[in-house]
């Protein structure tokens, strides 16, 4: 158990408990820090950015207890970082923070092939310096992400104070009843209950470091996600029914909502990563939706809720976002004429 985490602008300090010692202090610090991935805090110890009672230089070193130990991280070259004037749907702002219902196909930050055209970019063109640089250069203000081809609401901060009242928010993620997210996604097939609680550890993918997969035992991280079927689409045959169903998370880790349905059975509709046999079950809808389906080019999947206390005012705020028009039409298309859907369920008895 870790007894402390303290976070700043460009430096992490993490103190191990007496259940830590032992352990590798790599796959320590990736289970410990969300934002790192095992592979990334490897190449920081490489690099010497990694000190317990020394500087770190193996990845294999064992972690004692009761050491505090630091990881450093250089700030990156901002000189390919410029503001862009960008469309932003703005569904809040004041000095301390903005709320932005982020369309799908808009990459969050800059990284490897997105160096431009970004929410941060935009960002930076609108608020000029008033942002948090908590998240670095290249992450200023970025509280929380959301998938490229996500959609929905994300808020940002615009001051130290903000982000790191926020980042607190998000950390306990609903528990103490400060924040509430919650998402919309149409998924494959009937779920098993009308509610219900997915449960499943998840990690990197050991065949393929950049998707995440659910872990055995006690490897990985915990993640939660709860779910409620709001309606159940009938395809033309069994295969082809669609469920949309709104989700919440008590944990937040990298693609957990997709994983998490993948791994029940039920991957969201149009997910290209984790839903495998999509063309096969996109034949199995009506005929309406066949193409519709085959077109929306992403996850079928919506941040439509969004509540948190305000970091500085202590106001609660309160965000929902429609489903977009793609994913409106998408229902629209998957809902059968009443005759249609007669005639279908004929065909199954």
């Amino acid at each position: 158990m870790v007894s402390n985490i303290v976070k700043s602008s460009d430096t992490i300090e993490l103190t191990a408990g007496a259940d830590d010692t032992g352990q590798r202090i790599d796959r320590w610090l990736a289970n410990k820090i969300e934002d790192l991935s095992r592979a990334r805090i490897q190449a920081l110890i490489r690099d010497g950015h990694v000190s317990g009672e020394e500087t770190i230089r193996e990845a294999r070193t064992p972690v004692k207890p009761g050491v505090t130990y630091k990881v450093t991280l250089p700030r990156p070259d901002d000189s390919d970082i410029a503001g862009e004037s960008l469309p932003l749907s703005i569904v809040y702002e004041d000095s301390d923070l903005i709320v932005i219902d982020k369309p799908a196909g808009l990459v969050v930050h800059p990284a490897a092939g997105h160096a431009s055209g970004t929410l941060v970019n935009a960002l930076i063109a609108h608020c000029g310096d008033s942002l948090s640089d908590i998240g670095g250069v290249r992450r200023p203000g970025i509280v929380h992400r959301l998938d490229k081809d996500t959609s929905g609401l994300l808020v940002v901060a615009k001051t130290d104070a903000a982000h790191q009242g926020l980042s607190e928010q998000f950390k306990s993620h609903g528990r103490d009843g400060r924040l509430h997210r919650s998402y919309l996604a149409f998924a494959w097939g009937h779920l098993p209950r009308p509610k219900g609680l997915i449960d499943a550890r998840l990690g990197r993918s050991h065949t393929n470091r950049t998707k995440i997969a659910v872990m055995r035992g006690e490897a990985g991280r915990s993640a939660t996600t709860h779910y409620e079927v709001l309606d159940v689409f009938p395809g033309a045959r069994p295969t082809g029914d669609v469920s949309l169903v709104r989700l919440a998370l008590e944990t937040g880790r990298t693609h957990q909502i997709r994983v998490h349905l993948a791994h029940i059975g039920h991957p969201i509709l149009g997910d290209a990563v984790y839903g495998s046999g999509f063309k096969t079950r996109i034949a199995s809808l009506n005929a309406a939706a066949q193409d519709v389906a085959a077109q929306i080019g992403r996850q079928a999947l919506h941040a439509e809720t969004l509540q948190f206390v305000h970091p500085v005012t202590g106001k609660k705020l309160s965000f929902n976002s429609a489903l977009p028009e793609d994913l409106q039409n998408l229902a629209a298309a998957l809902r059968p004429h009443p005759k249609a859907a007669e005639k279908a369920n004929k065909k199954r008895l």
